[in-house]
């Protein structure tokens, strides 16, 4: 059994690592078939379910292929690359050993915009969840989550407890994902932005646009809005 070590990780970001330790390093080929889950589960002593996680990162990071029924198979790995990892702000926070809370700004079924509906791949006017939730670092407001979901990829979605849970993590651990697409823009705050970030309109912000998707639907588009003094987005590459 292999052990997890790496502090400050969550399992799941744990045994994603060491796969993707392990795939950098050429362990399997481009479209080899990796060990099952039953068989990471086995491997390093965690659930299905984390195993599940893990791989689903994975896939989204473009690193293994996914095929249903058949297994898991390592992906091609191009020379260089960049990849944003759709990471749980709640795990972001935890990893450095401060505390994530939630509070809830809204939480509803509404009537997609055209704008929303073509993010989405559907029709304007199509009933569609809407949540804004406000995610704090020890306190401090660090993120203002817009989020939109397709009721028909998640159709449980506005029965949950966004305060004790995170959209990220139930959408996750509920809908297959397949593929993830990011953007990343600057936008001064708007009043209620501002408002919910504890800001002054017109301050400065640094916005994440993130759409995920299953093979066959959009899943979500999440529009994450951080004060620009109080977050830095890092990223890294290995030529």
């Amino acid at each position: 059994m292999s052990t997890l070590s790496r502090d400050g990780l969550a399992p799941y970001a744990q045994v994603k690592q060491h796969l993707k330790d392990r795939l950098v390093a050429g362990e399997w080929a481009a479209g080899e078939l990796m060990p099952s889950e039953a068989e990471l589960v086995a491997l390093f002593g965690v659930s299905r379910m984390t195993v599940n996680r893990a791989l689903k990162e994975l896939q989204a990071d473009g690193l293994v292929d996914r095929v249903q029924g058949v297994g898991t198979f390592a992906a091609q790995l191009h020379k260089v690359s960049a990849t944003l990892t759709l990471r749980d702000v709640h795990d972001e926070i935890a990893a450095r050993g401060h505390e994530h809370t939630a509070r809830v700004l809204m939480q509803r079924a509404e009537p997609a915009t055209d704008a929303v509906a073509t993010a989405l791949g559907l029709v304007a006017g199509t009933p569609v969840f809407h949540s804004r939730i406000v995610h704090l670092e020890n306190g401090v407001p660090l993120q203002l989550e817009d989020r939109h979901v397709n009721p028909a990829v998640a159709p449980d979605y506005l029965s949950q407890d966004f305060e004790r849970i995170t959209p990220t993590h139930y959408l996750f651990e509920h809908t297959a994902l397949w593929r993830a697409r990011y953007s990343i823009e600057s936008a001064a705050a708007s009043a209620a932005d501002a408002k919910a970030l504890n800001i002054l309109r017109d301050d400065p912000c640094l916005v994440v646009v993130r759409r995920t998707w299953t093979r066959d639907a959009a899943i979500t588009q999440a529009r994450l809005i951080h004060p620009g003094s109080r977050y830095q987005l890092e990223g890294s590459f290995t030529p």
